[in-house]
């Protein structure tokens, strides 16, 4: 099995702040990680850690057998490592097209804005946002700058996609939408990690989960596994009739 992603005794502080400790996990080429916790439990700073936002106080990150710890993120995002934000920012003032191709020409094959828009209009399509090209990136509603912010990542042509609760904010129908487009990302070989607080779609669409509170790896393994461990429900989950009912839902 050949490991595109492999986190090695990963370290974060912010002053007299922990934000992560010793953090290691090994994610396999083709497989969508889920990666949950309550809220400041280092999630986001872990994709912060591993698409160059921040350089790690320890530890290492290696991608596609090559260590880029400390990397910018510009130089990670042409290695074909792309992610979302958990806050959208799209460049409101443009259109969904040209928000799209900024993505291809800065992506991990660094197109001229020709081939660029060729991929945009392909991406687009694939989320469902091409009769949206058009309009300004600024007048679609919460569940499109979604799907635009995933737009902007897949036309970079990544072989990792970090996606940072793309489902928060959507409704029942957009949420089932989503999962399914993360579904057919997978199927196209690129590899995902998502930080995801809808549990009854992570669970289900993830191979395995990987789970952080108070920036320390509590447990790790298939969903069922995560479900059904005594610290993650203490910690996280609340419930213990939740994790049956989670593994149900689809």
């Amino acid at each position: 099995m050949t490991m595109i992603l492999q986190v090695e005794g990963v370290g974060k502080q912010f002053g007299g702040l922990q934000a992560l400790s010793d953090v290691t996990f090994d994610l396999p080429k083709g497989q969508i990680m889920g990666l949950i916790g309550p809220n400041g439990a280092g999630k986001t700073t872990l994709f912060n850690c591993i698409n160059g936002v921040y350089a790690p106080n320890s530890g290492r990150v290696v991608f596609n057998g090559q260590d880029i710890t400390g990397f910018k993120t510009y130089d990670v995002a042409r290695l074909g490592l792309a992610r979302t934000h958990q806050i959208v920012r799209p460049l409101n003032e443009l259109t969904v097209r040209e928000n799209v191709t900024v993505g291809a020409c800065f992506g991990r094959e660094q197109h001229h804005l020709g081939p660029a828009a060729e991929i945009a209009d392909e991406v687009m399509e694939f989320v469902g946002l091409a009769p949206r090209a058009d309009q300004l990136a600024g007048s679609l509603n919460v569940g499109q700058k979604k799907r635009l912010e995933m737009a902007r990542a897949l036309a970079a042509r990544p072989y990792l996609l970090l996606l940072d609760e793309v489902l928060a904010g959507l409704n029942p129908s957009e949420i089932a939408g989503m999962v399914e487009i993360v579904r057919k990302i997978r199927d196209q070989g690129i590899t995902i990690i998502m930080i995801e607080h809808v549990m009854h779609a992570v669970m289900n669409v993830s191979d395995r989960m990987f789970v952080l509170d108070y920036g320390m790896q509590i447990a790790e393994g298939t969903p069922e596994e995560v479900a059904n461990n005594p610290k993650v429900i203490e910690a996280y989950l609340g419930d213990p009739a939740l994790a049956e009912r989670l593994m149900r839902e689809d």
